[in-house]
């Protein structure tokens, strides 16, 4: 069997600067996958949603506000590889090919080479970090709050209040960082024959030349979770997918292939 050697960085050629309309198209476009085969959107978004309550209910029961915090507030992070498979829906539907359950559960292992389970690695270990920092922080002002600050009232007072600040100041850039990463580059990996460093640095190099608009599907991304997440993660039944096939159009319209013509 041929081995398929990586493609270099250098050898990913970027479509014209995106453009709001892009971002609108994107929706519109992963809308559609989503009405078209909402199963596969559906099962994800409730494995998803699961884990999200039972994570809460857990850190909740346990009396543990130290960790629940950055815990249910840094668990979106490890939302891109969770929508591996919609980016497999998507990418069979653009190109008229069979969409059944083995190959898009499947999308995973991305093309055989491991370079997807390598990008999870990679979120997970970020999801870690920033759960193990946060709960310093999280530590620190109860600790100064002192006893009795072990409950959700603490962030109604000044204290929790400046914690919650600190926290989202350090997650936001944290997760600005972690969102440049990975807006293009697991959508290409399921798409191409990439390593996953090619598939970074081709991330990076979308986020920077298109900064303004992908903050403001950032902004989108964050908004749309926010909503969800109040709605006890049912909405992310609809939101999760709908992201994930979104993002997967995005990707197509800032990324050329080796045989666009146009995007």
């Amino acid at each position: 069997m041929a081995v398929i050697e990586p493609t270099s960085a250098e050898t990913v050629s970027l479509a014209s600067p995106l453009t709001l309309s892009d971002l609108r198209a994107a929706l519109f476009a992963g809308w559609e996958d989503f009405k078209t085969h909402p199963q596969f959107g559906i099962l994800f978004a409730t494995l998803f949603t699961i884990s999200g309550l039972a994570l809460t209910y857990a850190m909740i029961s346990l009396g543990e506000l130290a960790w629940l915090i950055p815990a249910v507030a840094g668990f979106p992070i490890i939302a891109p590889f969770i929508a591996v498979g919609l980016y497999e829906v998507s990418r069979r539907r653009q190109e008229n090919l069979p969409i059944r359950w083995l190959e898009v559960l499947g999308a995973v292992k991305g093309r055989g080479d491991e370079q997807i389970l390598s990008m999870g690695v990679i979120v997970f270990v970020a999801f870690g970090f920033w759960v193990i920092v946060a709960h310093a922080i999280s530590a620190i002002f109860l600790a100064e709050a002192g006893p009795g600050s072990e409950n959700l009232a603490f962030l109604l007072t000044p204290q929790g209040a400046t914690m919650l600040v600190v926290g989202s100041v350090f997650g936001g850039v944290m997760a600005l960082g972690f969102y440049a990463i990975t807006v293009i580059s697991l959508p290409m990996l399921v798409d191409r024959n990439v390593d996953f460093l090619t598939a970074i640095i081709t991330s990076l190099r979308v986020f920077r030349g298109n900064t303004a608009v992908l903050l403001v599907w950032a902004l989108i991304i964050a908004a749309a979770l926010l909503a969800a997440l109040v709605f006890a993660f049912l909405g992310l039944l609809v939101v999760l997918p709908l992201l994930g096939h979104a993002t997967w159009h995005l990707y197509r319209r800032a990324v050329r292939r080796p045989s666009d013509s146009k995007l």
